[in-house]
């Protein structure tokens, strides 16, 4: 397969560097939510896990809170 189908085919996913990045946390704060089941979904591949791009949206909507006025 081509380096332009291999992209292909991993287009919609990251790496847990890039997640960490995106949400400025540290790799460490990932690993320990996936300990806990408390992050985003994961694809596990050998040693290599990835995020879906959409999934970690939709978690992220899923942890939305309105602030409470008083």
């Amino acid at each position: 397969m081509s380096a332009s189908g291999n992209a292909a085919v991993m287009d919609g996913y990251i790496t847990r560097e890039e997640l960490a990045g995106a949400i400025n946390k540290s790799v460490r704060t990932i690993d320990r939510w996936d300990v806990h089941r408390v992050g985003p979904p994961r694809v596990v591949i050998g040693r290599t896990i990835l995020y879906r791009v959409e999934s970690v949206r939709e978690w992220l909507q899923s942890r939305e809170q309105r602030t409470v006025r008083r």
